[in-house]
């Protein structure tokens, strides 16, 4: 299946979050290094940074998946992206004015991370109107290598920009990619079918409904509970791996930028591939396989020397792409469309809401352990995370089932 077959309208789509996933990976390089360098934060206060963005989810995201579930999609991922674009174009605003500190970046990674939760959720809802059921495993490929292909070159211009210009240029680049972003969005012609609301519902039952459906599905809550301890292995290691790169490996914020990228030239290798392991494997066995062959590389990263720790970044974005691109599109196919905000939201919370966690767990062993021996310890407890898929009803599956009452479930 090529681009052209899956639209206009889905180009567009995949243009803008493109641009964005770029600006993203940029700025998610630039913040800490703006930390780090430019205000010379504690390794806690880094890690804390990256606990902060992602805190939203759990304040706000099951009611958030209600209300998105009320409301068009599009306007509400327009609106998102406009306000990421301003509060992330303050950050230089404010160090020209002299009043950026710690606690500021703080408050914008909040900011933003709240308007993450309504964008993704939406976002998430929004696909399955621009492309048939049998086009989400090409559509989200797409999605996905696009953005492995971003996070490739984000972390390498956020090196080049922070050497010529300083840290604070690639927040800037950041905000400017949200824009672009939005207006990609305003030039989508089709138009989603509004949500069917046949009586008013209070938002605690539309929640309610949400958290009855994950909890009572087996393939959905194995996912949910492999993904909340697998975030929160994944966010304790990468919170503090630039503090591991600029500190125990001494290297400065051009070389921390193009050993980040490498790092995620395994993500774009799995884009790639993933479409012919799951027609040859099935998805649900594609999936335990992509996250087998991650786990066990993070404990080369914290070794002695930049090599290790691209190879274990390859080895690990190859196998977190390929088993996000199945399990995404499983979730698109199988859940009912009028709850599926809902349905993504509860699963959000829980899998979103260990990655706070993860930072700040980061942070505080990072500070105590140290840095090396906190990354060796999040390694082993993503490996042991595996048990959770491997002994679970997706073990004996070829392929994920599909949306319920349309087919046998297993």
């Amino acid at each position: 299946m090529t681009g052209r077959r899956l639209g206009r309208d889905f180009r567009l789509l995949w243009a803008g979050e493109t641009i964005s996933t770029v600006g993203s990976a940029v700025g998610g390089t630039a913040l800490p290094l703006v930390a780090l360098v430019g205000l010379q934060a504690s390794t806690f206060e880094v890690a804390l940074l990256a606990a902060v963005a992602w805190l939203p989810w759990l304040l706000v995201g099951l009611p958030a998946g209600a209300w998105v579930d009320r409301l068009p999609k599009r306007p509400v991922m327009a609106v998102c992206n406009t306000v990421s674009m301003a509060v992330f174009a303050s950050v230089p605003l404010a160090q020209l004015a002299g009043v950026l500190s710690v606690p500021y970046l703080l408050g914008v990674a909040l900011a933003a991370g709240t308007a993450k939760v309504f964008f993704s959720l939406a976002y998430r809802s929004y696909l399955p109107v621009l492309v048939e059921r049998e086009q989400l495993l090409a559509a989200n490929t797409r999605l996905q290598g696009s953005e492995s292909a971003a996070q490739v070159g984000g972390p390498g211009l956020a090196g080049v920009l922070a050497a010529v210009f300083g840290p604070v240029s690639g927040i800037l680049a950041d905000a400017v990619s949200f824009g672009v972003s939005a207006l990609c969005l305003r030039a989508i012609r089709q138009r989603e079918p509004k949500p069917a609301v046949t009586q008013r519902v209070r938002l605690r039952t539309q929640v309610a409904d949400g958290l009855r459906f994950v909890a009572g599905d087996r393939y959905l809550w194995t996912l949910v509970a492999f993904g909340a301890v697998s975030n929160l292995a994944l966010n304790g290691y990468a919170s503090i791996q630039v503090v591991f790169l600029a500190r125990d490996l001494h290297a400065g914020p051009g070389t921390i930028g193009l050993v980040l990228a490498v790092s995620e030239v395994g993500g774009v290798v799995g884009a790639l591939l993933i479409g012919r392991l799951a027609t040859r494997f099935g998805t649900a066995r594609t999936f335990l396989l992509c996250e087998a062959f991650a786990a066990p590389a993070m404990l080369i990263g914290p070794a002695d020397g930049l090599v290790c720790f691209v190879i274990a970044g390859v080895a690990v974005s190859a196998g977190l792409v390929g088993s996000n691109v199945v399990a995404g599109a499983f979730r698109q196919g199988y859940c009912p469309p009028e709850l599926f905000g809902r349905i993504t939201a509860c699963s959000a919370v829980v899998n979103y809401g260990t990655i706070p966690l993860g930072g700040l767990l980061g942070g505080i062993l990072g500070q105590t352990l140290g840095v090396r021996e906190t990354m060796l310890v999040m390694g082993a407890v993503q490996l042991a995370a595996l048990a959770i898929p491997v002994f679970s009803p997706l073990r004996p599956l070829r392929d994920f089932p599909q949306r319920q009452g349309e087919r046998d479930l297993v």
